[in-house]
């Protein structure tokens, strides 16, 4: 039997605030970290990356790689800033090198991570990131995080003093079944 995490709800209202929380999370990587960033097109994955790689000290630009699908960024962990939207076939993945990745030592991001579930570990941060604000609004945001597998998992209560200043109740929709995903 396995427990699973339970899920963080965070909203966030300007692109800023969004970098701020992604710092916060940042603070909190490790070693081997995997973070799936999962959203609609423009909800703000990019966005995350840039705030938890600030977080991480890196100083450069942090862009999306969706053309280039990968980028690497200097850090108090190296950053691994993948793109798989553009990925045809899961046995592409292969070709990215994730398993190498994830054992050098740095943290991994996989913007549209979702698409390829099937070839992950099961072991990492899910970031679910939607638009929150009325039709109209395109800043404000609500962040969705659920723990998959220990690395996180143990650093939930971390993780939810980090998430405190954009903390939202979560709500019935957002708790997965037991033993299964979020609906």
């Amino acid at each position: 039997m396995t427990s699973q995490a339970p899920t963080l709800v965070a909203r966030t209202i300007a692109v800023g605030e969004t970098r701020d929380l992604a710092a916060a999370v940042a603070a909190l990587a490790q070693p081997g970290d995997l973070l799936l960033l999962v959203g609609d097109l423009g909800a703000g994955k990019t966005a995350f990356a840039q705030g938890f790689g600030a977080g991480l000290g890196v100083t450069e630009p942090i862009t999306s790689p969706t053309f280039t699908l990968a980028q690497e960024y200097a850090g108090r962990l190296r950053v691994h800033h993948l793109d798989v939207y553009r990925l045809d076939q899961l046995a592409e993945v292969d070709e990215l090198g994730l398993a190498e990745l994830l054992d050098d030592g740095g943290v991994v991001l996989i913007e549209w991570g979702d698409a390829i579930l099937p070839v992950l570990p099961n072991d990492y941060l899910e970031v679910r990131i939607g638009f929150a604000g009325p039709e109209g609004d395109d800043d404000e945001r609500r962040l969705v995080l659920r723990s998959v597998g220990p690395g996180w998992a143990h650093r939930q209560v971390s993780l939810l003093h980090a998430l405190e200043p954009w903390a939202e109740a979560p709500s019935a929709r957002d708790v997965p079944p037991a033993g299964g995903a979020p609906c």
